[in-house]
C-alpha cells in the first residue's frame, strides 16, 4: 500500500546530479503480473490469520497488489463497508473512503475524512493508521517538509515502537520520504532500510522490487556508480521473471541515467524514449519523465525538442493543484536557451528557477537539522556560482545585504515603537487607576449620605409612634416601647457605618421594628419572614433596604382598613440574584394615595441608593410595586432584586 500512499519526491536536474525518481519507486513499484501467480500469492497471504474483521492486516497485505488491483481492492472495500453498520468497522469506513478520495486526487477532502477515524482511545492501532495517513497526505508534493511535520512523524514513530505496532514500518517509510525531500539521502537510506527489514511481507516480489528501485535511487543520489548498475540489473531480472511491464520500463529510465553518466548521450536518449512512451501509452506520465526526456534531448544538442518537453513538463505539473512547483524545468530551460543564444528567455527562466529555489531554501531552513541545512545551502550556492557570472553574484550579495539592513532597521523601529506604546499604555493605566480610585471614594461618600438621608425619615416615624403611646397615657407600654426603640436605633446607627451587613442582621432589625409597630397598633396586623433555608451569615445586604417598604405597608396600608392585616416578607436566590418580596393585604396603592398627607421619600432615596451601590454594567438592581387590586386582590406587593453578595 505504501507505493499508493506516498507521492513524488523532490527532483534534481540530471546534468548536475542524477535524476531523482524515488517517487516512481514508491508509486509504481508493484507490477502487472500474470493473474494466476498473483492469486496464488494472495491466497498465501490470506492463510496468515487475516480474518474478515482484521482490516489492518488486510491493508498491509494490499502492499503486494499491482496498481490496478490495488485500486479495485480499495473501491471494493469501500463499497462493502458502506453496507456495514458495525461501530467497530466505522474507522475503516472512513479510511477506505479517504483512500478513494486520494485516488481521485481530492487531497484536502481525504485529510478531512482521515480525521474522522478517531477511535476515542479504544484502538491505538487505528489511531496510528489515521495519523500516518494524515501526515503522508500533508508531506506530498515533492517540496521540503516543515520542521513541525518532522517532529510529529518522529513522535509517532516513538509511539508506534513503544506499542510494537504492526504499522511501525509505515512511519519508517514516511520518514525516509521526508528526509529525501529535505535533501538528506543518508537519513533517507537509513529509514528506507528499516522500512524494508520491518515489512511483514519483505520477501514478497513486489516489496523486493520496490527495494531495488529505492536502492538504485539512493545510489544515484550519492554518486555510487557501481551500485547504480548492480541494483538496476537486479530490478530488471526480477521484472522479467514476474512479467512486470511497468517495473521493466522503469529500468530503462534508470539505464538512461547510467548512459548519461558514461557520456553515451544517444543511448541515454533512446532509453528515455522507451520509458516515456510506455508511460504515455499506459496513461501514467509524471513530471519527472518529461524532465528526463528533455534533458536527454539537450545532451544530444537538440535544444528545440528539449525546450518543448521542459514546457510540457511545466504544463503537466500545473495540472496538479496540490503539488508545489519545482525548479528543475526552469533550470533546464535556462541551459537550453543559453545554448541557443536566447538570453532574454534564459534570464526569464533563471528568475523563475531562482524564485522556486528560494522558496525551497526557506522551507529547508525551518527544519532544525544543522547538517541538512548546511549541506543544502552549500549545494545551492555551488549551483548558482556555476550559472551566474561574477557581476550577478555581486548584485545578489548587495541585495542580500540591503535586505538584512532593511530588516534590521525595521526590527529596531518596531522595537522602539513597541517600547513607546508600553510606556504610553502604562501612563494611561495609571491615570485610569487614579480616576477609578477617586470615583470609588465618591461612590462611598454618596452611599453614606444616602443612608444618612434615610435614617431621619425612619426616626421621624418612630418618634411619632412613641408620641402616640405617651399621649394615650400608657406610660408602662411607652417605657417598654422606648427601651425597644433605643436598641433598634443603636443597631441602625451602627449599621449606617457599613455598606453591607449580614442578612441575619437585617432580619433581626426587621423583627425589632415590626414588634415596635405591633406594640403601637395592637391587633392590627400579623407578619411572617421566610428565608427559604438561606445561610443568612454568608449573604450580605445593604442596611435599611427593606424597612421603608415595611413602614409604608403599615402606615399607609393597614391604618385605615376594617379587617386584620397580614404582612409577608420573603427572601430567595435565583440566577445569582437575591430576590425579596414584601407582600401586604392593605388598602392598595390608590387608597394609600388618597389618605397619604405627605410625600414619602423612601422610594426616591432607595432608588438612588441602589444606583450608587450597584452601578456597574453587569449588575442589575431595582424594585417594582404591584397593586394587587388590578388582579382582584388586596394590598401591594413590592419586588426587590439585587445582586447576590456573599461574605
Amino acid at each position: 500500500m505504501f507505493f499508493q500512499l506516498v507521492t513524488i519526491f523532490k527532483s534534481i536536474h540530471i546534468k548536475s546530479v542524477p535524476t531523482v525518481f524515488f517517487c516512481l519507486a514508491i508509486l509504481l513499484s508493484s507490477a502487472c503480473r500474470p493473474e494466476k501467480k498473483r492469486q496464488n500469492q494472495v491466497v498465501h497471504i490470506n492463510d496468515q490469520n487475516i480474518t474478515d474483521t482484521d482490516y489492518l492486516a488486510r491493508i498491509i497485505a494490499m502492499d503486494t497488489l499491482a496498481p490496478n488491483d490495488y485500486k479495485k481492492a480499495i473501491y471494493k472495500e469501500d463499497s462493502l463497508l458502506n453496507l456495514s453498520s458495525s461501530e467497530a468497522d466505522k474507522p475503516f469506513r472512513y479510511y477506505f473512503r479517504a483512500r478513494c478520495l486520494v485516488l481521485e486526487k481530492h487531497r484536502d477532502s481525504a485529510i478531512a475524512t482521515y480525521k474522522q477515524m478517531d477511535s476515542m482511545g479504544t484502538n491505538p492501532e487505528t489511531d496510528l493508521l489515521r495519523d500516518y495517513s494524515i501526515l503522508s497526505s500533508q508531506t506530498n508534493g515533492g517540496a521540503a517538509v516543515s520542521a513541525s511535520l518532522v517532529k510529529q512523524t518522529l513522535a509517532k514513530i516513538e509511539k508506534a515502537e513503544l506499542l510494537k505496532s504492526r504499522s511501525t514500518y509505515l512511519f519508517y517509510d514516511l520518514l525516509a520520504k521526508i528526509y529525501y525531500q529535505n535533501n538528506n539521502p543518508k537519513e533517507a537510506l537509513r529509514y528506507a532500510t528499516r522500512y524494508y527489514n520491518s515489512h511483514p511481507y519483505k520477501l514478497h516480489r513486489v516489496i523486493e522490487q520496490r527495494y531495488f528501485d529505492i536502492s538504485f535511487l539512493l545510489a544515484t543520489k550519492m554518486g555510487d556508480y557501481k551500485n547504480m548498475i548492480f541494483y538496476n540489473n537486479k530490478a530488471r531480472i526480477l521484472a522479467k521473471s514476474i512479467n512486470d511491464s511497468l517495473a521493466l520500463a522503469r529500468t530503462y529510465d534508470n539505464e538512461a541515467q547510467i548512459y548519461d553518466q558514461q557520456g553515451q548521450f544517444a543511448r541515454s536518449l533512446a532509453s528515455s524514449k522507451i520509458y516515456f512512451n510506455y508511460l504515455k501509452n499506459t496513461n501514467n506520465l509524471n513530471d519527472i519523465a518529461f524532465n528526463n526526456l528533455a534533458t536527454s534531448f539537450e545532451h544530444n544538442q537538440m535544444p528545440d525538442s528539449a525546450i518543448y518537453y521542459y514546457r510540457q513538463g511545466i504544463a503537466f505539473e500545473k495540472k496538479n493543484p496540490a503539488g508545489r512547483r519545482k525548479s528543475m524545468f526552469y533550470n533546464g530551460l535556462l541551459s537550453a536557451y543559453k545554448n541557443q543564444g536566447a538570453y532574454a528567455q534564459a534570464l526569464e527562466a533563471a528568475d523563475s528557477a531562482y524564485t522556486i529555489e528560494m522558496r525551497d531554501v526557506a522551507a529547508i531552513e525551518a527544519v532544525k537539522i544543522a547538517e541538512l541545512h548546511e549541506k543544502y545551502q552549500v549545494e545551492k550556492k555551488d549551483q548558482h556560482i556555476t550559472e551566474l557570472n561574477s557581476r550577478n553574484e555581486l548584485y545578489q550579495k548587495i541585495i542580500t545585504q540591503q535586505k538584512w539592513t532593511l530588516g534590521l532597521a525595521f526590527f529596531v523601529f518596531l522595537s522602539v515603537l513597541f517600547f513607546l506604546f508600553i510606556l504610553y499604555r502604562q501612563q494611561r493605566l495609571k491615570g485610569r487607576n487614579t480616576l477609578l480610585a477617586s470615583e470609588n471614594k465618591r461612590l462611598n461618600i454618596e452611599q453614606k449620605l444616602l443612608q444618612v438621608q434615610l435614617n431621619p425619615h425612619f426616626i421621624f416615624n418612630a418618634i411619632a409612634n412613641l408620641q402616640g403611646l405617651i399621649s394615650s397615657g400608657d406610660s408602662k407600654e411607652a417605657v417598654r416601647y422606648l427601651s425597644t426603640f433605643s436598641k433598634l436605633l443603636r443597631n441602625v446607627l451602627e449599621q449606617n457605618t457599613k455598606e453591607f451587613i449580614e442578612l441575619d442582621e437585617e432580619i433581626a432589625s426587621l423583627h425589632n421594628y415590626l414588634q415596635l409597630q405591633q406594640m403601637r397598633f395592637a391587633g392590627l396586623f400579623d407578619y411572617q419572614i421566610s428565608t427559604n433555608h438561606l445561610e443568612g451569615e454568608n449573604i450580605l445586604i445593604p442596611p435599611m433596604l427593606i424597612q421603608p417598604f415595611v413602614e409604608n405597608a403599615i402606615e399607609h396600608g393597614f391604618r385605615n382598613i376594617a379587617y386584620h392585616g397580614s404582612l409577608a416578607i420573603n427572601f430567595q436566590t435565583l440566577n445569582n440574584q437575591l430576590l425579596i418580596t414584601v407582600d401586604d393585604n392593605g388598602c392598595g396603592v390608590s387608597a394609600k394615595a388618597a389618605v397619604q398627607t405627605k410625600k414619602s421619600l423612601a422610594q426616591v432615596i432607595l432608588k438612588e441608593r441602589l444606583d450608587v451601590l450597584f452601578n456597574t454594567a453587569r449588575q442589575q438592581a431595582g424594585f417594582e410595586l404591584e397593586d394587587k387590586s388590578n388582579t382582584g386582590g388586596r394590598g401591594v406587593m413590592v419586588k426587590i432584586n439585587i445582586p447576590l453578595v456573599k461574605d
